[in-house]
């Protein structure tokens, strides 16, 4: 599950100049650093609109929470979807936003976090991490919810995680829980402030859904 996201600076951007804050009690002014929306968000919300899906062109895939639909997206257009999936259950919502990145594919991932009833590592087959934590799409049952990822039926896991590759976007919307809002940084303290190379990514290693015999 996903106990610990930091905001990376994949979707925090510093930029040159200043913002003049005036102070009541001397009249001084002191300057702050500006924020401004990084250029994958901007391609986000400037991006059109890919019909019947609640994301832009700038995603290859989408996620719809409160549907629970998934697609793939190439070109503009629908290649696979709307398909069935599960998400994060109550206080372990799958996190919403529109600039998730994927940074890293397992064929064969495994999780330890939610073992199995007989103490063994649960499969979590065709994984594809796209947010830190953990949050990844992978096999699963569509009907159960997750802990934060996003359950795909086994084709279509397979489908997603042929189709997607390291760098490629996914928009998650109309979930519960929003992002943190790209124009806030949290500093380097240990909560975030990662680079566009993925460096302060979670390896997905401590996440999983809850399981039964299988996930």
């Amino acid at each position: 599950m996903f106990r610990e996201r930091r905001v990376g600076s994949r979707r925090v951007a510093l930029v040159a100049g200043a913002v003049l804050v005036l102070t009541g009690a001397t009249g001084a002014f002191f300057a702050v650093p500006a924020l401004a929306i990084t250029p994958a968000q901007q391609a986000a919300n400037t991006s059109p609109k890919v019909a019947g899906t609640p994301c832009t062109s700038a995603a290859a895939a989408c996620v719809d929470v409160r549907k629970k639909q998934a697609w793939l997206i190439k070109g503009g257009k629908v290649v696979r979807g709307p398909v069935a999936i599960a998400t994060g259950g109550k206080g372990e919502d799958t996190p919403t936003g529109d600039v998730f990145r994927v940074y890293r594919k397992d064929k064969n991932h495994t999780s330890s976090e939610f073992p199995l009833k007989n103490g063994q590592p649960a499969p979590m087959p065709d994984s594809v991490f796209f947010e830190d934590g953990g949050i990844a799409f992978h096999s699963g049952a569509p009907s159960r919810a997750s802990a934060g990822c996003v359950h795909l039926g086994p084709a279509d896991a397979l489908a997603f995680f042929n189709f997607l590759q390291i760098g490629d976007h996914v928009q998650v919307k109309d979930g519960p829980v929003a992002a943190p809002d790209p124009t806030v940084s949290t500093g380097n303290n240990g909560t975030g402030n990662n680079s566009d190379d993925n460096s302060g990514h979670d390896d997905g290693g401590h996440h999983s859904d809850h399981n039964d015999d299988d996930d």
